[in-house]
């Protein structure tokens, strides 16, 4: 796509997924962003939510700004949120694997040599989004029998179950976790696997936010008075 000329008298805010506060701590240069924001990791199990989150911390901002959405698409929570008066920039991937891989790009490379994958992540762990913690929920509200039978619609056609961090450091901390939650899906016969992914996606990311006349396909661009919609993420 070709995005609109960049305007240096834009302030940038950042409204970001907890899960990268991490990465951008590291490659926000001093003086770029006027604001980071981060909001909770376990939004995106509601879309709803993530989506009235989100535009609530988007309408917050008082002055015309370019506003750098840390999120992918999230299951549609991003799906019809207003830019309002501010420019919007947001990867264009459809949740934070992709960002933490590096690239839209290798995501799809994982989807076409192993299809059935369920990825793990330090937000989805650390805000219980997983077969496992899904299990005992299921199982507190309907039940044992009803919970095993309800997993196994949702599970049983993956194969392989993948913790994905951007550092050695994070796979050491969620590996327990992440084996916990591998131990349980070998009920479906899916196998473990541990993926170290790359800030390549953020440093993008931050670049363009700094000139905004460099986005590609890899972002999406929304002007002023626009909204964000799948379709633009397809």
């Amino acid at each position: 796509m070709t995005a609109p000329p960049a305007d240096d008298r834009l302030p940038v805010v950042i409204i970001a997924c907890k899960v990268m506060e991490t990465l951008l701590a590291h490659l926000v240069p001093p003086g770029l962003a006027r604001e980071i924001r981060y909001l909770d990791y376990g939004l995106h199990r509601v879309p709803a939510k993530l989506t009235w989150s989100v535009q609530e911390a988007i309408d917050a901002v008082e002055e015309p700004s370019l506003i750098v959405l840390g999120y992918g698409l999230c299951g549609n929570g991003l799906n019809g949120i207003q830019a309002g008066q501010h420019t919007l920039l947001i990867p264009r991937v459809d949740d934070c694997i992709a960002i933490l891989l590096g690239s839209r790009r290798r995501y799809v490379e994982e989807f076409e040599r192993e299809p059935g994958t369920y990825y793990l992540s330090k937000g989805w762990l650390e805000s219980g989004s997983h077969p496992l913690k899904e299990y005992q929920e299921y199982a507190e509200k309907y039940g044992p029998e009803d919970a095993e039978w309800l997993m196994d619609t949702q599970y049983q056609h993956y194969e392989r179950l993948v913790l994905v961090t951007h550092n050695e450091e994070d796979l050491e901390t969620y590996r327990p976790q992440a084996e916990e939650v591998a131990a349980f899906c070998r009920r479906w016969g899916m196998r473990y696997e541990e993926i170290v992914g790359s800030d390549a996606y953020v440093r993008r990311l931050v670049e363009v936010a700094a000139a905004l006349d460099r986005a590609d396909d890899a972002f999406v661009v929304v002007p002023p008075g626009g909204v964000i919609r799948q379709d633009q993420f397809i």
